[in-house]
């Protein structure tokens, strides 16, 4: 069910437990939060106004998406929770005593207590934020990814040469062991040519014993068993990529050089890729959702502004219903702007 949330005012209050005194107020009836002699005060209404200016609007936001995510995800508050408290302890083990100087000196924030409220009410934006993406993600979109880029599993193995490079050398030391370690990688090429296509996958493990410089799969001929694109490294990206432009029983003609060293692989398996599931379908929205919002900063603010418009958000006061349109409407150039770099 919608909740109607509406903000009259950030209102500071002073609690008196116990003491049976009233709060003083003015002539005008406001109370006050300040008294000073001769009976002067300082009333909350006019704290607010001060404060409304340079303040108030963040505290506001903050306040609304707490209350509209809270119940959005109340499912999730438990998570949220135990993720500030990570992030916070986190943060004392390596600061100490001076976690709040660095807050201070690091954020716009001046206390513990309210960076940490930034950190726990950013994670459920940051839910609001992940859904939002995932809606805009079509059906034909998901198809054309599944036949595009979903593949299925390979059994690859390598041999790989290192270079044996050391920061003592010269460049052009550097550069020799370099050329020596490609050398010896197109040489087992030039060997596994000579091989029967029979005998190839036996050859390709009698090498990798011999001179893969790989200590955990050598002795296994090299194998790294069934992978698939996101099954190793970002460092092995290039040689798996080129182990899926291999059929099966094929071997790479050139070297193929990772931030590793210099690899010469077999492809020797193939898998059926995995059917269109509910559990895949969503692992593919996800994906495709991260993809969206990096090429659409505005959607940060945009999927915040919905669920803010679906709890039927209304800002009473009239300066801070223009400072938010101000805000959002910077907020949403500045994504646009970025948008334009990034292209």
């Amino acid at each position: 069910m919608k909740k109607k949330i509406i903000v009259l005012a950030l209102i500071v209050t002073l609690l008196c437990s116990g003491c049976g005194s009233k709060i003083p107020t003015l002539s005008n009836g406001d109370e006050a939060v300040i008294t000073l002699k001769d009976g002067e005060m300082i009333s909350v209404n006019e704290l607010y106004e001060n404060l409304k200016d340079d303040y108030a609007l963040q505290v506001m936001v903050n306040l609304v998406d707490k209350k509209i995510l809270e119940d959005k995800y109340s499912d999730k508050v438990e998570e949220a929770t135990e993720y500030t408290d990570t992030n916070m302890q986190q943060l004392e083990t390596y600061y100490g005593d001076s976690l709040e100087s660095a807050i201070q000196q690091q954020t716009s924030f001046r206390s513990i207590a309210g960076y940490r409220e930034s950190v726990y009410v950013g994670y459920l934006q940051n839910l609001a934020i992940e859904d939002y993406a995932k809606a805009q993600i079509s059906e034909k979109e998901i198809n054309k990814y599944y036949k595009d880029e979903i593949v299925g599993d390979i059994k690859v193995s390598h041999i790989l040469i290192s270079a044996n490079v050391t920061d003592s050398m010269t460049d052009d030391e550097k550069k020799a062991a370099e050329a020596e370690a490609k050398e010896k990688a197109e040489a087992i090429i030039s060997e596994l040519r000579k091989a029967d296509k029979k005998d190839l996958e036996d050859k390709f493990t009698e090498l990798a014993k011999d001179r893969s410089e790989d200590e955990s799969t050598k002795d296994n001929g090299g194998s790294l068993g069934f992978i698939n694109k996101d099954t190793l490294t970002d460092a092995y990206k290039d040689l798996v990529d080129a182990a899926y432009k291999l059929k099966d029983g094929e071997f790479s003609t050139k070297v193929i050089t990772t931030e590793v060293g210099y690899h010469v692989i077999y492809r020797s398996e193939s898998r059926e890729k995995a059917e269109l599931d509910d559990a895949l379908k969503d692992t593919i929205t996800s994906t495709l959702a991260s993809e969206y919002l990096t090429k659409n900063n505005e959607a940060y603010i945009k999927a915040l502004q919905e669920i803010r418009k679906e709890y039927d958000m209304e800002i009473v006061d009239s300066e801070l219903k223009k400072q938010y349109a101000t805000l959002i409407q910077n907020q949403l150039n500045a994504a646009q702007q970025q948008n334009n770099q990034n292209q």
